[in-house]
């Protein structure tokens, strides 16, 4: 198996990526290979500084970087030797060397772009969307749509519930998850049209638990496995839960020190063992499902042990070969309900 990393990409590149991908090496097999893409020099001299020569990392040159700020479009098209691009033609089944799956911690924007533009999408398949693992206290929660499609058809959602489907049976090794809608009401009526049609779209898709609408409330409530929505809210939505984590753990181990700074130090690690198990850094990246290969994209803000986590998901994605799961599900549906749809 090989994977090529964008090491520019991220708030912490490229010391943090590079340190995940050393990292990693303990999950590789002797034949695996990292492809680690962007500016060269500047990577050995980390290598360098990290004491790895490990020869299953492989370096190749990117010349140029999109930031976070740049526009995705604008960008991939402007910066063609910029690391997420050169990762994304490295993805591209039309590459005369392609690699079995690329991973990015950069401008999430860019990357989707990227992907769909060179790697293309998977036969059936009218809109990428990209599955966030969300960790509860009942277990993980994956949520589809997460940022790359803001303004979706009913079409778009439908797949993306079969879609995310497919990734939690054969990733998350969820035998038969309940698959929700995200909608302002539980009540059949609530809702706009899209949401209405959505509904009927995965009611009526065979093989498929739809278990109907869920509210923001439930989401941590165990009652849904997969919960489906338009990226805008599902970016906002993981955003978030990312921050109100975050600052009720603050909370509460404040309150506790204030009150009794021993018992402080004796509910420490009660905590820190509470936050491990809803900490995002252990899920690493997010597959962008439905594009013709695999494509994962880490947060913004990822530490080494992010980029690690995100190799053993690309990992485990690729063995457990999701992609043809996906690509045969879409098109066997798409045929059964092609008279039922709008137009995409």
């Amino acid at each position: 198996m090989r994977l090529a990393i964008d090491v520019m990409g991220g708030d912490n590149a490229p010391d943090a990526v590079l340190k995940g991908c050393v990292e990693a090496l303990t999950l590789l097999a002797p034949e695996d290979r990292l492809i680690l893409i962007g500016d060269e020099p500047l990577i050995r001299e980390l290598l360098e500084e990290f004491g790895c020569t490990d020869d299953r990392l492989i370096v190749e040159h990117a010349s140029e970087v999109i930031d976070m700020s740049d526009s995705p479009a604008k960008a991939v098209r402007g910066k063609p030797d910029s690391s997420i691009v050169r990762m994304a033609l490295r993805g591209s089944r039309k590459h005369d060397d392609p690699v079995d799956g690329i991973i990015s911690a950069g401008n999430t924007g860019a990357c989707v772009a990227a992907s769909i533009m060179h790697m293309k999408r998977l036969p059936g398949v009218h809109r990428p969307g990209i599955a966030v693992t969300i960790p509860a206290f009942h277990g993980p929660v994956v949520l589809c749509d997460a940022g790359a499609n803001p303004e979706p058809t009913a079409v778009h959602l439908w797949q993306y519930g079969v879609m995310a489907d497919v990734y939690a049976r054969g990733t998350l090794g969820i035998e038969n998850p309940r698959v929700a809608l995200m909608n302002i009401g539980a009540e059949e009526g609530k809702g706009s049209d899209l949401i209405r049609q959505t509904r009927d779209l995965l009611r009526n898709t065979p093989d498929l638990n739809f278990i109907g609408f869920v509210e923001g409330r439930d989401f941590f409530d165990g009652v849904a496995d997969v919960i489906i929505t338009d990226g805008f809210v599902g970016n906002t939505v993981l955003k978030m839960a990312e921050g109100l984590a975050k600052s009720i753990f603050a909370a509460i181990a404040q309150e506790v020190f204030d009150a009794d700074p021993n018992l402080a130090l004796q509910f420490e690690p009660v905590v820190k063992q509470i936050y491990a198990k809803n900490d995002y850094h252990e899920y690493g990246g997010a597959p962008l499902l439905g594009v013709n290969g695999s494509c994962f994209i880490s947060h913004g803000s990822s530490e080494s042990r992010t980029i690690k986590a995100a190799i053993r998901n690309a990992r485990d994605y690729v063995t457990n070969h999701v992609n043809d799961e996906i690509a045969a599900r879409i098109q066997s549906l798409e045929q059964a309900a092609a008279p039922q749809r709008e137009p995409a």
